[in-house]
């Protein structure tokens, strides 16, 4: 059994086995980026049809996350500096990116972006460190 079975089958945001999660499925693409889709739904809502700003975090920290989890390096969030831009409404389908900026010793520097499918409108975007798990 690989770490990623043991580690992740909960998780909120990608645990295939969380019974109220979201279960995103993220991959990492020939570009070297994480990615996935999400549409909120009416149980993602923070005020009115607005998606909950909670939940636009954990999938941005996630999708970051993953870029390191598929590579055989979990992390844990050490610091996240995000920027919400613009509102996400239910129903509409957004794009996740988590890039690799770069490690040093076991600090992981990394960016993440979400954008709308259809027009490419940035709802939120965020740097972060992630601490590298020793084994």
């Amino acid at each position: 059994m690989s770490m990623r079975e043991l580690s992740a089958n909960n998780c909120f945001v990608c645990g295939p086995e969380n019974p109220i999660g979201l279960k995103i499925d993220f991959y990492i693409d020939q570009d070297d980026i994480c990615r996935a889709e999400f549409t909120p739904g009416e149980s993602h809502v923070g005020f009115q049809d607005t998606t909950h700003g909670g939940i636009i975090f954990s999938l941005l920290d996630d999708v970051m996350a993953n870029w390191l989890f598929l590579k055989d390096k979990p992390a844990q969030t050490a610091k996240c500096d995000l920027r919400y831009k613009n509102s996400l409404h239910t129903g509409e389908t957004v794009l996740l990116e988590g890039h690799h900026l770069k490690t040093k010793s076991r600090m992981a520097m990394m960016y993440g972006l979400m954008k709308t499918k259809n027009e490419g409108k940035v709802i939120a975007e965020c740097h972060a460190k992630f601490m590298i798990i020793s084994s």
